[in-house]
């Protein structure tokens, strides 16, 4: 895996916006670069950028309530950093979230500090109940968001 090439991001951002999304949420990552940098640039978006990434969903949860679609993006760690937010916010509470998680730590990862979150990502997901798919090879277009 490596970082979102610039072509991949631009799909990903335009159905992004297609879909409604006018707010995103994110720290500095380096595999989600541009899409923070085109919603950065967007007059017509948001961006928060946050300090750690369980403000995120705070962030999404305020959006919601005020009829406002938004997207959190992280890497998977930021997943696990925002555990105490989903779990006590927006699954109690109901409040759709829609997270982009750069999925670090498989196997070749080149930065051996990712692999244990790698590990256990899929897994999370899952015992959280928080349905996921991949954003797998380059077709050119984007099938849903």
């Amino acid at each position: 895996m490596s970082p979102v090439s610039t072509a991949s991001s631009r799909l990903i951002y335009d159905a992004l916006k297609a879909s409604g999304i006018r707010l995103m949420s994110a720290l500095p990552e380096t595999w989600l670069v541009h899409l923070v940098r085109m919603a950065d640039e967007d007059p017509d978006m948001i961006l928060v950028r946050l300090a750690k990434e369980e403000e995120g969903v705070g962030i999404s949860a305020g959006a919601h309530l005020a009829g406002v679609k938004s997207a959190m993006l992280m890497q998977n760690h930021g997943l696990l950093a925002s555990i105490n937010g989903i779990v006590s916010c927006a699954q109690l509470y109901r409040i759709p979230l829609l997270m982009l998680i750069s999925y670090r730590g498989e196997f070749g990862e080149r930065d051996p500090w990712q692999t244990e979150g790698g590990a256990v990502t899929e897994e999370l997901l899952r015992a959280l109940r928080i349905p996921f798919s991949y954003l797998g090879e380059q077709t050119g277009r984007v099938v849903a968001v």
